[in-house]
């Protein structure tokens, strides 16, 4: 059982005890390989003090957070420049959650935190899927000669899950040589969300991991983050598309890449806490 106590102030609805909850959300606050503009580690306290703004009901799912149990167990403390021990903590959070059968749902930081939580949900399920909703393939094998990287972090995925395990959808940016590497190794769907229902099709029963990096949001809605790419989907097609996946074993899943000081006017971390909401609600069973 996780030694978490109950936060003064979680996330807007999440604060039922932990040995109630279904789903537990925990904070990985680390950018330490981010390339272009930091600021992802403020992520989630940032959304967890202004969640206060966000209803707890969705209308485009006719369901409200307070219906469920939620945990929120605050941030973990992670080192700076530490890419390994980050990863090492993410994975033994996320095991423990598991142990306790419940669902984590990890708030980043930068998309390399990924990689702790889905080792510990690929050795948990070892015919695990891993769904990535992201403007970035994260491919490389390595980036400037490191290894561990958020633009690594998918190929990392791929060496514990293997071929025919990983779908990308709303890729629109990568070098020439990390997409042809993907062609033989991962599915891909560039620009949008099509196919996604033939996916889950295919996918029935099977346990998937689910990763969100917000940057497949178009700028224009979603600026604060640290990489923005034009021509992404609208929050209308993302909220449709995690409604298209409540068919699913969704077993673990994460949120990542808000960068609250990249947007002063704060609706990146609106778009974000709304996203939020959906996500929590669609892994209500």
């Amino acid at each position: 059982m996780s030694n978490w106590t109950k936060l003064s102030e979680p996330f807007l609805g999440c604060d039922s005890p932990y040995e109630l909850a279904s789903t537990v959300i925990f904070g990985a606050p680390f950018d330490g390989t981010t390339s272009y503009r930091p600021g992802t580690r403020f992520a989630s306290r940032t959304m967890r003090a202004e969640s206060y703004s966000l209803e707890t009901y969705s209308p485009y799912q006719n369901r409200d957070l307070t219906d469920y149990a939620i945990f929120d167990g605050g941030d973990l403390e992670l080192p700076f420049g530490r890419p390994d021990k980050m990863l090492d903590l993410v994975e033994a959070q996320t095991d423990q959650i598991l142990q306790d059968g419940r669902i984590p749902l990890m708030i980043g930081g930068e998309h390399l935190v990924t990689l702790g939580a889905v080792r510990a949900a690929a050795r948990r399920w070892p015919d695990l899927h891993l769904i990535q909703l992201d403007a970035h393939a994260d491919l490389r094998d390595h980036y400037l000669d490191e290894k561990l990287s958020h633009a690594t972090v998918i190929h990392r995925c791929w060496e514990l899950l293997g071929d025919g395990r990983i779908w990308q959808f709303g890729i629109r940016s990568g070098e020439r040589e990390e997409i042809s590497w993907g062609r033989s190794h991962v599915t891909t769907r560039f620009f949008n969300l099509e196919g996604l229902a033939e996916m889950v099709q295919r996918l029935a029963g099977v346990p998937v991991y689910l990763t969100i990096d917000l940057d497949v949001l178009d700028p224009s809605i979603f600026p604060g983050t640290g990489t923005p790419e034009a021509g992404g989907i609208m929050f209308q097609e993302l909220v449709q598309g995690l409604q298209t996946l409540r068919p699913l074993n969704l077993v673990a899943a994460d949120l990542n890449e808000l960068s609250p000081p990249l947007d002063p006017s704060g609706i990146s971390t609106a778009t974000a806490l709304k996203t939020l909401r959906e996500l929590l609600l669609v892994l209500q069973k």
